[in-house]
Order: structure tokens, then sequence, then C-alpha cells
């Protein structure tokens, strides 16, 4: 957004120079990038002159010999333009001038004739292209001979090249910035322009008899105001007028057009004209585009489709402009205008953003209305516009407005507490300065609302201000925290002290979950794991492959088709980490990830019954990994087969204190037979096992060069071990004083009967005097049947008050032996 320095002073002068403008403004949240220059190198030697006699040149047909009063004197001035006439007030450079194209002005003569200054055209202004004619100055506007040429046009100006952010299009007009500049100077503020109308000529008929405006039901428009020109003169523009839209990058066209921009400029508003005699039917209807499409040549003469669902504005023949975009060739003002239809609408922000998108074109209009203009704006801008129409182009306004408004818009009031501007910021800022900011801002403060309610024993119920937001920040400013914002940047940000906020007397540490999860976290990266941090969000396609679709949350608006699944584990995530790894030549890698997760319970996913548990969010910590253990220079990685992923669960559980049971799972995107669950007191812990080697090989997780990886996955829900470890206490044993008996057993068992369910025979059958049970072995070959194991386990036994005797040992043998031979066992001699 580029602000001319004299538009922008017209309308509050703080008395300050460019620099500390742009320098406030920058830290009050408004980015002024740089200050650029416009217009010519120096305003020196530019006068007001008048002409007071005009003679033939005695030498040259098309020459004339002017004499100009320039103030202290009169000068003889040589011109060829065909308007120069007595009595016009002219602008006029004098020898020493430096022109617009560098050159300096000598005084020369011409054929004959000296010539001591020069009547200047526009384009030698460096106000516009056209050299058809001398500029003539408004008599009215008071001007006097001598007077330099700088107070009547800026012919030099700096001009703020701002960033405006998207939450502020209220400066993205001229008034927008004043008002800013209001608010951190105090300088007086001009917003007459809020104010501006046309008395309407009450010779004509009421505008309803000359137009007609319709608004869809689904048409993305919250008003649509118009009105109704006759007798327009269209023109050049005026100097002042030209000047300001140029400083602004933008180029005069003509002055109905010119006056639709200027106002755009100045209020953040965009307006279209539109030839009345070329509206079919001279009536419009907002609506969006019909299925199948429709299209348009638009003022840049491009023919556009436009998708179905577009919002336009049409004429009985079709559409006559793009809703909030660009207007169409077919009823664009010409020059033989004579009628013409004003409009001034407020569209639906996030459609225009659509339509944008979908046409791959973007316009001064459409950056404006993408941001969401307030509905009030429009009838301000055409009011205002009415005014200029009537007084640059001579034209007669019919009585009425079209106004279609469906549903009004209602001030917005928020509760505002000064505890809660001192609480937030940390700083004492008196009441009175803080009311002082809003109210320059435009904050009108009514009433006090009813006391707020204390935030705690050491507060007191306060009464509060009940504000009204101005209209112009209505989006922006919702709650009392964007009030205190308000506040606190016309105040000065750099202005707070470097203290910590102001708070209560607080102590606290850390909670049981937050001990466990750093526990496992700091056990993690001890054995070489690196974290990731993944994106909430996953690809439906991943999670089909996975077999987890049936437990996904799909998402009503997805940033994209990538992201547009919650993710009901950790593991899919992981595995695109490993996945873009491999795919840059290191498949050996290692991640671990504690961070929330979308679904029911862990025991869902393995296939028990949902019942009435709804999806809900849940803290859980998810490995994946081809290799776990570091690689030295003499040793290689372990493997991170089922064992070693099961090994780092067993030790995630015991650095948790808990106890719990593997037990043989199936899913469908883990290795059959080598995955199991994680369950402790009958609850769903988690999950250890291999990668399918078929996902291994889809996903592409290994190298051309190198064999393919074995892909360990571990998954526990940590909510549910935090419960469970603060059900454990920590329980403590003297060392023991007498010796253990250690007996070794071996038995052949069917393959389907998994280790955990002997051990569990073991246990039973030493009661109180088991210490330890292990598998250390598990073989089969030629001498164990087909569809068996042999499992070789330890037992260890203790008692705390005696030495055990052979004949404890064996009791304790011969039971365990009962036990295993019920679960189908034999045991090898």
């Amino acid at each position: 957004m580029r602000v001319p320095l004299s538009w922008l002073r017209s309308l509050c002068d703080p008395g300050v120079t460019a620099e500390e403008i742009a320098e406030r403004l920058s830290l009050a949240g408004l980015e002024v990038a740089r200050i650029d220059r416009f217009g010519l190198e120096s305003t020196d030697n530019y006068v007001v002159g008048r002409v007071e006699r005009v003679e033939p040149h005695p030498n040259a047909d098309r020459l004339r010999v002017c004499v100009v009063d320039v103030g202290v004197e009169r000068r003889t001035i040589v011109c060829g333009a065909p308007n120069v006439r007595d009595g016009l007030l002219v602008p006029v450079a004098l020898p020493g001038a430096r022109l617009a194209d560098g050159r300096e002005l000598r005084a020369a003569e011409l054929r004959g004739v000296r010539s001591e200054g020069m009547i200047l055209a526009e384009d030698e202004l460096g106000l516009g292209d056209d050299h058809s004619g001398i500029v003539e100055l408004d008599a009215s506007d008071g001007l006097r001979p001598g007077q330099p040429l700088q107070e009547v046009v800026p012919l030099r100006d700096e001009v703020l090249e701002l960033e405006v952010s998207p939450n502020r299009p209220d400066c993205l007009g001229v008034l927008g910035v004043a008002r800013e500049l209001h608010a951190l100077f105090g300088a007086p503020l001009d917003d007459s322009v809020l104010t501006w109308d046309a008395e309407p000529d009450q010779q004509l008929t009421d505008v309803a008899e000359a137009a007609a405006v319709e608004l869809a039901p689904d048409a993305a428009c919250l008003r649509f105001a118009a009105r109704v020109f006759e007798d327009v003169t269209v023109a050049p523009s005026p100097l002042w007028l030209k000047q300001r839209l140029l400083a602004c990058g933008m180029r005069p066209i003509a002055n109905v057009v010119d006056i639709t921009n200027y106002l755009m400029l100045l209020l953040a508003q965009p307006l279209h004209a539109f030839d009345l005699e070329r509206l079919a039917e001279r009536r419009i209807e907002v609506r969006p585009a019909r299925a199948g499409g429709e299209r348009i040549v638009t003022l840049d003469g491009q023919e556009r489709f436009l998708p179905e669902g577009t919002t336009l504005v049409c004429d009985a023949a079709g559409p006559a402009a793009i809703a909030g975009i660009m207007g169409g060739e077919r009823t664009e003002v010409r020059a033989d205008t004579r009628r013409v239809l004003l409009e001034s609408a407020t569209w639906i922000g996030s459609d225009i953003l659509r339509s944008e998108a979908r046409l791959g074109l973007r316009t001064e209009a459409s950056n404006r209305f993408e941001k969401q203009l307030h509905p009030t704006l429009a009838e301000i801008a055409l009011r205002a516009a009415s005014k200029l129409l009537v007084e640059i182009c001579g034209a007669r306004l019919r009585p009425g407005t079209l106004d279609r408004y469906p549903q009004p818009a209602e001030p917005r009031r928020v509760r505002f507490r000064h505890r809660r501007l001192r609480r937030l910021l940390g700083e004492e800022i008196a009441p009175e300065r803080a009311r002082e900011i809003l109210a320059r801002l435009g904050f009108v403060g009514a009433a006090p609302a009813d006391p707020a309610p204390a935030a705690g024993p050491a507060d007191s119920a306060e009464p509060s201000l009940l504000v009204e937001v101005p209209w112009w920040r209505d989006g922006d400013v919702q709650r009392e925290v964007d009030l205190v914002e308000e506040v606190a940047r016309i105040h000065g940000l750099d202005k707070l002290p470097t203290t910590l906020p102001a708070r209560r007397a607080a102590v606290g540490r850390l909670s049981a979950a937050q001990r466990l999860r750093r526990r496992l976290e700091d056990l993690l990266r001890d054995r070489g794991l690196l974290e990731a941090i993944n994106f909430s969000f996953v690809a439906p396609r991943l999670l089909a492959r996975l077999g987890l679709d049936d437990h996904a949350i799909a998402l009503h608006n997805p940033l994209s088709e990538e992201q547009s699944v919650l993710r009901p584990l950790l593991l899919p995530g992981l595995l695109e980490s490993l996945q873009r790894n491999a795919a840059r030549g290191r498949p050996d890698v290692a991640l671990f990830e504690v961070a929330r997760v979308f679904s029911g319970p862990l025991r869902t996913i393995a296939g028990a019954p949902n019942g009435a548990e709804p999806a809900r969010e849940r803290l859980h910590v998810g490995v994946v990994a081809s290799e776990l253990g570091p690689r030295g220079w003499r040793t290689a990685a372990r493997s991170a087969d089922f064992f070693a992923i099961k090994a780092l669960a067993e030790a995630l559980l015991a650095a948790a204190g808990v106890e719990a049971t593997f037990v043989v799972g199936e899913y469908s995107f883990l290795h059959p037979g080598r995955a199991a669950q994680v369950v402790a007191d009958g609850e769903t812990l988690g999950l250890v096992g291999e990668l399918h080697p078929q996902l291994v090989r889809d996903l592409e997780l290994g190298t051309a060069a190198a064999r393919q990886p074995t892909v360990g996955c571990l998954e526990l829900d940590l909510d549910a071990l935090a419960q469970l470890a603060a059900q454990r206490q920590p329980r403590f044993r003297p060392l023991p004083s007498f010796p253990a008996v250690v007996e070794d057993l071996a038995v052949v068992v069917p393959e389907s009967v998994p280790a955990a369910q002997l051990l569990d025979a073991l246990r039973e059958a030493g009661g109180e005097l088991v210490e330890e049970v292990r598998v250390f072995d598990v073989f089969r070959g030629a001498q164990i049947p087909e569809g068996h194991k042999s499992v070789a386990m330890r037992i260890v036994l203790r008692a705390p008050d005696r030495t055990l005797t052979d004949e404890d040992a064996a009791s304790v043998r011969a039971r365990a032996v009962a036990r295993l031979e019920a679960l189908g066992g034999r045991i090898r001699g």
C-alpha cells in the first residue's frame, strides 16, 4: 500500500518527519517497508502564473508570445499550446527549474523572441502523459501569481510503502493510516469524508424507476448499494486527483473511474461504475455462476471462463462483472457515457479468495474485499462518490438508493477491565491514558458494565467498561485481550519494561505424568533414538495401506488431501519420516515421538469391540526403527527385530514401574507371528512388532544397495501408562540373607502357546518363593515335532527367612511340570 505523505498530512499532520512517522507506525504494528520519493527532483522555481496578454509570434504561426504575471514581475514566455489565453492561471517553470526529464530550464530565444520560462503541460509536470495543451489551474481555489506551485499540487512527495497485515483492511485506505497517526501523536484527524454526500436532483424521478437490483438467496454478498447519475460528463480528472492516483501507483483514466479509484485508496472500499445504457434491461442481479460455467470479457480485454459458483454481477444479457474482482468490458464507462449506475458492495471475503484462486486473477479491489470489509463502509463510500461525481463530473443524482442489506450488522461491544490490562502487560498504565488511547482509535466507552467476577482471592470485583468497537475494526477486535493489545501498541510496546508479567505467587512442580514423560524421553534419547515432530494430520491413503482407515477422524476443512485426517496412531507419521530418510540414503535410523493422537483405546485398534468409548485425544509414545543401538567400527548395530523392539518396550515399562505381559496380537500392518499387545491389569497399553515385509517394500524403507531392513514398531498409550504408574508405589526390600535355588526347565509345546503363558504357569507353581522367571532359549529343529517349539526357562526360588531344601525345590518343580503339561507341554529330558 502506497501512502503519499502530502495526502496523509491533509488528514492528520503530526508535524514530524517522514522517518519519525515511519518508525512510530512500524512500532505500532503497521510496518513501513520503505520511504519512496515521487515526482520532480526539485520544486524550486515552479510558481503559479497568470496570462495577462497573448500575441501572435512574429516569426512562427504556431507559437504565441505571452506576458505572464509570476508575482514579483512579468515575464515574456513563448508558448505553442492551443489553449493558452488571456486571464488563465497556469503552472510556470522559471529559469533554473529542474524539469521532469532532468534538464535545467534556461532562458532562450525562440525564433527571435526571448522566452523567460515555460508554461507547463501535464507530462512536463510529471503528472501524466498528456501534451495536448497546458494545464489550466482553477481560479476558484484562491490562487495568486507567484505562489509556489508545490502548495497547489505536490509536485514532489514522499510516499510510505506499507506492509499491511491481513487483519487490518482499514489500513489499505489513507484514512485508516491517518487514524493510526491520530492515535499515536494526538494530532487532529479530518475524517469529514465519512459525512460527504450529494443533494439529489428533485427534478428527477426516484432511482427505482431507472434501475433495479436483486440479490439471489445464495449470493455471497452482505450488502449491495447503488445510485444512478444522469448527465455525466466523462473527461480528464483535475490535477490534484491525478497527482494522488499517480503517487499511489495508479494510472489516471477518466474522472468517473478515477473517482472510484480515489475513494478506494482513501477509504479502502472499492466501487464500480456501470454505463447504465449498456446494462440490459437496466437491471442488476447478483448470483453465482450457473452450472457448466459462464464467460465474460473483463476490462483488461481478456475473455475469462467463470466456473460454477463464482459470484457475479449480471444483467439480463449475462455477466457484467466478476464480483469484487473486475468489471466487464461490455458495460464499462466510456467517453460517450451519460448515465452511470455506481455500485458499492460488501462481499464475503472467503468467497472472493476462492474466486481469485479459481480464476488466477487478483486486483486492488479483490485485495481489499478478500480481507472482509464492513457493510457500513459501502454506504459511506457511495455517499462520498456521489459528492465527487456531482462536483467533478457535473452529474445529477437521482433521489434514493438501491440498497440490498438482508442482515444489518450489529455493533460489537467488548468488556474492558483495567486489572486485565495490568496483568497482561506487567506495567501500570493509568486508566485515563488507556481510555484516551481507545477513544483516539474510535472505541466508544459506554456506561460501566456489571462488575467483573474476581479472578481469585487476591482480586476484588471491579467495574468494567463496555466498549463499542468501531465498524472499521469489527473484524479483528473481538475480545478483551484485543483491546489490551490496542492500548499496548499505541502506548508503545518498546516502552514496556523488561520484567516478568505481574502474577500471583504460585508454587508447583511437574505432575507425575509429566515426570514420567520426561523419564521415557530421556531413556529413548540415551539409547540413541532421534526425536521426531510430525503433523497431527496424515494422508488417508497411508492409513488405508496400514489398515487404520476405520479408526481415523476426517477433517471438514483440511489444508490438503495429504493432511485430511487426524492420526489415530503415531506410527503413520513416523513411517513417513523413516521413508523420507530412506529416500535420502539414510535407512538406518531410529525415531521416536511423544505426542497426541486421536482415537479410541488401543484395544479397539487390536480388534476388540469399541463399546461406548468415543474417540478422544490421547498421549502416546511411538518408536519406529530399522536399527537399534550404536554402530561402531568393530560392531554392527542391532537389527530392530521383534525381540529388540520388545526389549525396548520392557525398558520403557520398567522405567514407568509397570509390570506388563506381551500377548500375541494380530495387526494388518505388522508381521504375522511377530507382533504382540502390551497388556497390564487387563488393559491394552500398546503394541510391539515388526512392520509387515510387504509394507517395507511398498514404502521403500530400504535402499537399492542394501538388503531389505527389518523395521521394528512400538507404540504405548502414555496416558494409560501414567494412570497405572500412579497406582504403584515403589517397594524396597533388603538384600537377601539366604541363598537362591535355580531350576531350569525345557518344555516342548505347540507353536500356539505363548511364552507368557508358560511363565505364568511357573509363577503359579512357585508361589511366594518365586524371585524371577525368564525364557533363555527357544529351539526348533529336527528333534522337535513339526508345529512345536522347545522353550527353555529358568525359575529362581528364594525364601526370605530360611534356606530352601531339596524337598522344597522338588515340590515346586513337580507343580511346575504339572501345570506345563496341562498346557499341552512335554518336559524334555
